[in-house]
């Protein structure tokens, strides 16, 4: 259900907000009186709901009885999409004007197999721009606009046959509907008691000659005309009941909104939809650059922390890498691994058999070298990586070239070591 109704009503029109959609841009605008979990504010003019209104609001736009033109028509049962046709025919017949200057549209009352009586209702397109113009300018277009004659009859009288009573603008409605639909409608300026003694015997006299039975309607007064109640019931004879303002008004089928109007309203609720995701989207992309610019700042603190860090223990660091190469340097003469016997001993004991043999050995402080040969490459082979795998020279990393082959198929080959 939509979330606001604009109605008349006797000296202007009310705006009906559900309060669960209430604003506070709408709490702000003034003070207005709250039924249930609706708020009602009297409105002077239209001009003064385009403050209430945003541009996202579903509301319906219920039309004055006297804006419309409403006719009972009877007409035989066919298929139910023909029925627009055969009411623009009618209607047609009934105003002089073109059939795409005039809005129509209609509510079956009753149907059986061979007749449909119908309620059809028509306003011309110039006269309803005319009256919605302070809410077009401002690009406000209703979901729907229907007849609040329409709304009251489903909501009170959805059933049966009712006559309404009641004000819009200045003058008084009186509205015959069957079934909740609309069937005979008169707008009359004055309201008092001789009036009714003269109108409502030939509104009951118009309507039986429609083909409606008028005998005994279910009359419901507004309340603003609680005083007439005795008078009414002495004209007609019937049991007259109060009604206020509907919260919220029935749904009804009537729906009077151009098609131009339509098209318009569909492309502002798509401009609007784009114009939320580009807003979501900017905002998205401003909150990552945000992000970043922090990120970034953050990043240039830690690195100067960081840089006022290493000044600050660049002495301590200088010393240590000093003793560091000191240590280094005097390694071979006081770390019993660099010793050269001790080193030339764990080679020896790294030879696979005695068909592996030492020819040469050569150290200095930064590498150690040895030549030998091997009665296969094979050998040869298996002595490096037992020197590779010998605990007590993991000080050094030992490499050996591809061995050369003698002509006596012997395996000469060298291994170079260099401290880790």
């Amino acid at each position: 259900m939509p979330s606001i109704f604009i109605i008349p009503t006797a000296h202007g029109w009310n705006f009906l907000r559900s309060s669960t959609a209430a604003s506070p841009r709408n709490a702000a605008a003034g003070s207005a009186s709250q039924n249930g979990s609706w708020n009602v504010r009297k409105l002077q003019n239209l001009e003064e709901a385009v403050p209430l209104l945003s541009a996202t609001d579903d509301f319906v736009l219920g039309l004055p009885v006297a804006a419309v033109l409403a006719q009972r028509f009877r007409l035989p049962s066919v298929d139910p999409a023909e029925f627009p046709e055969m009411i623009r025919i009618q209607i047609e017949k009934v105003l002089p004007f073109s059939a795409e200057d005039v809005t129509t549209d209609f509510e079956v009352i009753e149907q059986d197999e061979n007749e449909s009586v119908v309620s059809a209702v028509a306003i011309r397109n110039e006269q309803l721009a005319e009256l919605v113009a302070p809410l077009l300018d401002r690009g406000f277009i209703p979901r729907q606009v229907t007849v609040y004659a329409a709304q009251r009859a489903s909501t009170y009288a959805p059933k049966g046959n009712a006559l309404l009573i009641y004000p819009e603008g200045e003058t008084l409605v009186y509205v015959m509907t069957e079934n909740g639909k609309l069937s005979l409608a008169r707008v009359f300026e004055n309201g008092n008691g001789e009036q009714l003694q003269l109108e409502l015997p030939q509104l009951r006299m118009s309507a039986e000659l429609q083909g409606i039975n008028a005998s005994s309607p279910n009359v419901l007064l507004d309340e603003s005309y609680y005083q007439m109640r005795d008078t009414v019931q002495g004209i007609l004879a019937s049991p007259t009941e109060i009604v206020g303002v509907e919260l919220p008004p029935a749904s009804v089928k009537l729906n009077l909104l151009p098609e131009s109007w339509r098209r318009r309203r569909s492309q502002l609720i798509r401009q609007t939809e784009w114009r939320k995701r580009l807003l979501w989207i900017g905002g998205a992309y401003i909150a990552l650059l945000f992000l970043l610019f922090a990120y970034l700042g953050l990043l240039r603190f830690q690195i100067g922390r960081i840089d006022a860090r290493i000044a600050q223990d660049a002495p301590g660091t200088q010393f240590v890498r000093a003793t560091e190469a000191n240590w280094k340097a005097l390694a071979p003469a006081i770390d019993a691994r660099y010793y050269p016997v001790e080193i030339l001993l764990h080679i020896f004991e790294s030879l696979p058999s005695p068909e592996v043999r030492i020819t040469a050995y050569n150290q200095s402080a930064r590498q150690v070298s040895v030549d030998g040969e091997a009665n296969t490459a094979a050998l040869a082979y298996q002595f490096i990586e037992k020197i590779k795998k010998n605990p007590d020279l993991r000080v050094f990393q030992f490499e050996m070239a591809s061995p050369r082959i003698l002509p006596n198929d012997h395996a000469q080959f060298r291994l170079e070591g260099k401290p880790r």
